[in-house]
């Protein structure tokens, strides 16, 4: 287990500068900000180069893990992601996005899904794919947390909030400290999970989009990263001082009543952001104390390595209804059931396997948490 931590914060910075790379070389950028249906798009193919962006920094995450020599072949098979790696033409036949043995492998690769006239941007792609990452973060290297790979499951979500990601938006102006959209939001997630019990274990949340250096105009970003095994408890975070009325940040597609509800808490009115991983890291980060969502719109990759960061500060993320319905049957007795992501639902498909179908709440501190479930087990008569 010694160095896999380190392994996930380094191929998270990998996938960072691959998402940095495509907003800020022009042959990318072109790619990425072209509408579907307009004519920069590659017709021979039924998805755009905006999924190639997430399919590639998946790929990367896998290769990086799994299959590049000295790393952890124990994970091979047990490497998880929202997106497929194959990419269908309009004739039927598919081509398998995938990490080559040298950059013109992979940039080969990618020519055949991007088409030669894009063979500066298939090569960017790929320098930055096998560039060797060097982490200066000496205390990594020595955090054992006394779990094999072979017992782990890792889901990654190679560019959570893909939506701000596009759009690319830099003047997005922060409410007591949250974005409510724009590029700050879209984030690298990847977390390990014990297969035997689905619990998270391992999370590192990676922010590309963190600020601007003032001198060269380029984006650098940042990375948390959090340990909760046994009785084992690190984090780069502190945990934030807990205030006496929780606030809480939520989706704007969150209605009325749960607005409600949770604006009387006493912590102030609901903050709003995009992305359930940025929503998620703001809790982590003190900026808000609960994120709520009241609908199965999330998924195992948004919430499993934030899950791990807010478990190793003391905190956690439950299912809403199974933590109301826990309430209603026995008060306030015992731990509302927290999230597990080895068991797909049964009886659907694709996506919709591996859906938190019973909503959210995520937190630091316990109090918090049964503040925001009384006020919602009150607003449904509870």
């Amino acid at each position: 287990m010694s160095g896999l931590l380190a392994a996930l914060v380094a191929v998270s910075q990998k996938a960072a500068e691959v998402a940095r790379l495509c907003r800020a070389e022009e042959p990318l950028f072109r790619l990425l900000v072209a509408e579907k249906t307009g004519p920069e798009r590659n017709a021979r193919f039924l998805q755009d180069f905006k999924t190639l962006a997430d399919v590639l920094i998946q790929e990367v995450i896998k290769h990086d893990l799994g299959t590049q020599v000295g790393t952890f072949p124990e994970l091979r098979g047990h490497i998880h992601g929202e997106e497929s790696n194959e990419f269908r033409d309009a004739e039927g036949g598919t081509v398998t996005v995938r990490v080559g043995a040298t950059p013109g492998d992979t940039a080969a690769l990618l020519l055949a899904v991007l088409g030669p006239e894009h063979a500066r941007a298939a090569e960017l792609l790929a320098q930055t794919v096998h560039r060797e990452v060097t982490l200066g973060d000496t205390e990594l290297a020595g955090i054992d947390p006394g779990v094999s790979p072979g017992e782990l499951g890792i889901w990654i979500d190679p560019i959570d909030s893909t939506n701000e990601f596009i759009a690319g938006r830099e003047d997005v102006a922060a409410v007591d400290g949250v974005a409510p959209g724009g590029l700050r939001s879209a984030l690298v997630l990847v977390g390990a999970f014990e297969r035997s019990t689905g619990v998270p274990v391992l999370g590192v949340i990676n922010e590309p989009f963190f600020q601007r250096d003032p001198q060269s105009r380029r984006w650098q970003g940042r990375y948390h990263w959090g340990v909760a095994h046994g009785d084992t408890r690190l984090c780069s975070l502190s945990p934030p001082a807990p205030r006496p009325c929780p606030r809480v940040v939520l989706s704007r597609a969150e209605g009325a009543a749960v607005r409600g509800a949770l604006g009387s808490l006493g912590g102030g009115p609901p903050l709003f952001a995009a992305g359930a991983g940025y929503k998620l890291l703001c809790v982590a980060l003190g900026l808000a104390d609960a994120f709520v969502l009241s609908q199965a719109t999330t998924f195992a990759w948004d919430s499993c390595a934030p899950h791990a960061i807010l478990r190793a500060l003391g905190g956690g993320v439950v299912a809403l209804e199974g933590a109301l319905r826990a309430q209603r049957e026995g008060g306030d007795t015992g731990d509302p059931p927290e999230l597990v992501y080895h068991r797909p639902r049964e009886g659907r498909a694709g996506p919709e396997r591996w859906a938190n179908s019973e909503g959210l709440v995520a937190f630091v501190h316990p109090q918090h948490l049964r503040a925001v479930l009384a006020a919602l087990g009150e607003l449904r008569g509870l």
